[in-house]
């Protein structure tokens, strides 16, 4: 955004950071902070594949000792279990599950974070995985699958040359794939001598480490974003993804003064604005996204939210960050 020329201060106060914060590399700046910040600057900047490019140009040294922790394991099947241990000790608004069955499986949850519609942060990860493995084994490895939760109506040819295969949207699951043959390969640069000092050091850093919880609420979310596409987005299968009974999530939304039914219109009312601003999908396919099967029913439902039809939202003013900007400058240059 510096190169572009775009005043930093007023995005960075919508993603709750200031200028010295970022500038400052020793404070680590939270989740939900990242995740905004990356939808604005996407906006600003006019790059629907923000995430991708980020990942793709940045040094995977720079991710400092959890890099180095893997990159000196023997096989990837070791690197693989311990950055699923250690990647909090980078990033603790994600956390990274491996599962070693017939295939690899790296799957990504969002840890206090709601996961909703964000592209740019779950994309800069997935790619990061992606080229982390080709690193550490030296080979253009190719995934046999990758799925995500958030919407696009297809692969990015660009996003797409890259991975060497095409994404799953609007999965139930955020997940890399690979043949299960990756788990033995080895690692170029295996030290076994260096890997056993940095895993005492990564055991230490995670001692002082204080584990984020996701709340109840953002538990919901995150089961039900996925749901809503397939018109499952239920109370009852909610509670069953995320491992309780009906009742029990019932009661438990009570005691925090929330209903299940005020989450799903908040969460829909949420999606649907964000939707709505992508001016490239049409109002039917919104609808879908949302669970509705007919546009008459979210329209009916979208008044009630904003006291307008998704139509009227995109007619009066929904302009996008980077519209606005323009616009101001403009004003100011006598254009």
């Amino acid at each position: 955004m510096r190169q572009s020329g775009i005043n930093l201060d007023p995005l960075l106060s919508k993603a709750g950071l200031t200028v010295e914060q970022i500038d400052n590399r020793t404070i680590r700046v939270k989740a939900r902070s990242q995740i905004k910040l990356l939808e604005l600057a996407a906006d600003a900047l006019q790059d629907n594949l923000l995430g991708f490019h980020l990942a793709r140009g940045y040094d995977l040294r720079e991710i400092g000792l959890l890099y180095y922790v893997l990159a000196s394991s023997e096989i990837m099947n070791e690197a693989l279990h311990r950055v699923v241990r250690y990647s909090g000790i980078a990033n603790e608004g994600v956390s990274l599950k491996f599962r070693a069955t017939k295939e690899a499986a790296i799957d990504l949850d969002y840890v206090g974070v709601e996961r909703q519609s964000d592209r740019h942060h779950a994309e800069f990860w997935m790619v990061s995985i992606i080229r982390l493995c080709r690193q550490l084994t030296n080979r253009r490895l190719v995934p046999s699958r990758i799925r995500v939760t958030h919407h696009r109506s297809n692969t990015p040819a660009e996003l797409k040359s890259f991975l060497g295969c095409a994404i799953e949207f609007a999965s139930s699951v955020d997940e890399v794939v690979f043949p299960g043959a990756v788990k033995l390969m080895p690692i170029s640069g295996s030290d076994p001598y260096l890997n056993k000092l940095l895993i005492k050091y990564c055991e230490e850093a995670l001692e002082h480490r204080r584990p984020e919880r996701n709340t109840l609420r953002s538990s919901v979310e995150n089961a039900m974003a996925p749901l809503l596409p397939h018109g499952k987005a239920t109370a009852v299968e909610t509670a069953r993804r995320i491992g309780m009974s009906h009742r029990t999530l019932a009661r438990k939304l009570s005691s925090e003064g929330l209903t299940f039914s005020k989450i799903s219109e908040e969460l829909k009312g949420n999606l649907a604005k964000h939707y709505l601003g992508n001016g490239h999908l049409p109002i039917s396919e919104v609808a879908w996204l949302l669970g509705y099967r007919e546009i008459s029913a979210f329209t009916h439902a979208f008044r009630r939210w904003t006291g307008m039809t998704p139509s009227q939202l995109r007619a009066h003013g929904n302009l996008r960050p980077v519209e606005r900007i323009v616009k101001s400058r403009r004003r100011s240059s006598g254009m």
